[in-house]
C-alpha cells in the first residue's frame, strides 16, 4: 500500500483570514499590541500555543482558549481551497494512493474544515492533535499515524508548505514533498525530496518519489 499524508492549512487550503482575525482578536482581550494581520502568515503552521508565546502573550494557553472559542465560533471556515486541489486529488486516488490528513491543527476543527470543503471524502483518515495538546509536535503525529494504520514508511510521503511537515517526514522515515504556494519562508523547504510550485505537479512528484522508493 502506498499513503500519501497531507498537511491542511498551507497546503489544501489558505486559512489565513480566519486564522489572522482570531489571532488578534485574542490578543486584543488580553491587551497585547496586535500586528497587521498580512504579517501573520508565518503562525500558520506550528502549534498556535507556541506562536501566541513570540507574540508576547503574557499567558499562551489563555491567548489559544480565547482563540479557539472565537475561530469555532466564526473563523473556522473563513479560508479557500486551494484552486486545483479537488482535481490533485481525485488523480492521487484515481492513481491507487491512499491519502491522509496529517495537520497540527487539533482533528474536531480540521474534520469540520474538510467536510465543510468537500475534502474529506478523498481522505481515508484524519489526523492531528488533541486539543490537550497530545501530539503538537507533527513527528510525534506522523509515528502515531503510521502506527494505526500499520504504514510502511518507505511506501508513503508527507506532503506540506512548513518546514515542520519536511523534518517530520525525515523523523519518520518517511519521503517529503514540500509546496510552495502555502507560508514556508525562503529555503525553508530546502530538505524536502522534491518542491512543487503549483497543486497539479503532485501527481507526478507522488508517482516519482513512491516509484524509485
Amino acid at each position: 500500500m502506498t499513503a500519501v499524508f497531507l498537511d491542511l492549512d498551507g497546503t489544501l487550503v489558505d486559512p489565513k483570514p480566519g486564522i489572522a482575525a482570531c489571532v488578534i482578536h485574542a490578543l486584543h482581550e488580553l491587551g497585547v499590541p496586535a500586528p497587521d494581520p498580512q504579517t501573520l502568515g508565518w503562525v500558520i503552521g506550528p502549534p498556535l500555543i507556541e506562536s501566541f508565546a513570540t507574540l508576547g502573550a503574557p499567558d499562551p494557553a489563555a491567548a489559544l482558549s480565547i482563540y479557539r472559542a472565537r475561530y469555532a465560533a466564526e473563523g473556522l471556515f473563513d479560508a479557500q481551497v486551494y484552486d486545483g486541489i479537488p482535481e490533485v486529488l481525485a488523480a492521487i486516488q484515481a492513481a491507487g494512493h491512499r491519502m491522509y490528513l496529517a495537520t497540527a491543527k487539533p482533528h474536531v476543527y480540521a474534520r469540520r474544515i474538510t467536510a465543510h470543503f468537500g475534502l474529506a471524502p478523498y481522505l481515508e483518515a484524519e489526523f492531528g492533535p488533541e486539543l490537550d495538546g497530545t501530539r503538537n509536535d507533527k513527528r510525534e503525529l506522523l509515528h502515531h499515524a503510521l502506527g494505526q494504520r500499520a504504514i510502511d514508511p518507505a511506501k508513503a510521503v508527507m506532503i506540506g508548505d512548513r518546514a515542520f511537515d519536511i523534518a517530520a517526514a525525515g523523523s519518520a522515515g518517511m519521503r517529503a514533498i514540500g509546496v510552495e504556494w502555502g507560508y514556508g519562508a525562503r529555503g525553508e523547504l530546502a530538505d524536502a525530496d522534491r518542491l512543487c510550485s503549483r497543486p497539479a505537479e503532485l501527481p507526478g512528484a507522488i508517482a516519482g518519489l513512491l516509484r524509485t522508493g
